[in-house]
């Protein structure tokens, strides 16, 4: 897989962490952007649009777990990896239930990182590929056509 072609978003609010990682995937050929906390998450995804967000479940402010009820308000399609320390496994699981993709615990082996973000991406590109095969989004309404008749 060609990492080129993925873009990245890492959120965790510890600088010297969020550079290393930065500097690593960066050095595997993917886009990276950073943000050291949720609401500069939300405020770099309003403005561009990523493939996949690598984003630690425990920071100051907004949490991890309300990032990522917001996250998707602004880009549905994006998919989401949380980094988390063991004391937290539980709001991993919460976050699943939201809609992240997955969790890797901290600290997590950089190819380990590598392989769930491909992972991720390989799913946001089939999601997208089954929306636009239906016409886009799916209707609100099933059995509708998109005229108001029953599609019967």
């Amino acid at each position: 897989m060609d990492n080129r072609s993925i873009s990245l978003l890492l959120v965790d609010d510890e600088p010297d962490f969020l550079a290393t990682l930065g500097r690593r995937l960066m050095a595997r050929q993917f886009k990276v952007a950073t943000a050291e906390n949720g609401l500069a998450a939300l405020e770099s995804l309003a403005r561009e649009a990523v493939d996949v967000v690598v984003l630690d479940v425990r920071m100051p402010g907004l949490s991890g777990i309300e990032a990522i009820r917001e996250i998707k308000k602004i880009q549905p399609m994006v998919e989401i990896i949380m980094l988390t320390g063991h004391a937290d496994l539980e709001a991993s699981i919460q976050g699943i239930a939201l809609g992240a993709f997955d969790y890797l615990l901290k600290p997590a082996a950089i190819d380990d990182l590598v392989y769930k973000i491909q992972d991720a991406f390989q799913a946001k590109t089939l999601r997208e590929k089954k929306a636009r095969g239906h016409g886009g989004a799916p209707s609100s309404e099933p059995g509708r056509n998109p005229d108001g008749g029953s599609g019967t």
